[in-house]
């Protein structure tokens, strides 16, 4: 497993495919960014099915990087509230431009900010 070629994958797109919990048949793609080489991503959509509560409820999943695919666990950070303003700031680096603005300054509304998960990576499938 190289969990560096993730990291950097993930920096330099932006768009990443997620696959949350073993129901899900295919990949949904989503905006993805690296804080201290720790992969987040925030629910834009608030639904109830979601692939934010699919980790919830079952915290394996997976992550494809071009055409590798990662198992990750999915967890609340702990130090969330301390990583708060770097995963911010990560968002809009990454996503303030063009058509995007309006989500990159959404995405670090409180109420997305509440939706932040990290993906810890467990090991690659080649695909």
């Amino acid at each position: 497993m190289d969990k560096s070629k993730a990291v950097e994958y993930i920096r330099a797109h932006t768009l990443i495919g997620i696959k949350a919990g073993p129901e899900r048949p295919g990949f949904l793609e989503i905006w993805m960014v690296v804080v201290q080489n720790r992969i987040f991503a925030r629910s834009w959509g608030l639904a109830e099915k979601s692939w934010y509560t699919t980790f919830l409820k079952c915290p394996q999943g997976q992550i494809k990087c071009d055409n590798i695919i990662y198992n990750v666990q999915a967890v609340i950070p702990e130090d969330l509230n301390q990583l708060t303003d770097d995963i911010n700031q990560a968002y809009l680096t990454k996503y303030n431009f063009g058509r995007n603005s309006k989500y990159a300054t959404g995405i670090i509304e409180n109420k997305h900010v509440e939706r932040t998960m990290e993906f810890i990576i467990e090991g690659p499938e080649l695909t």
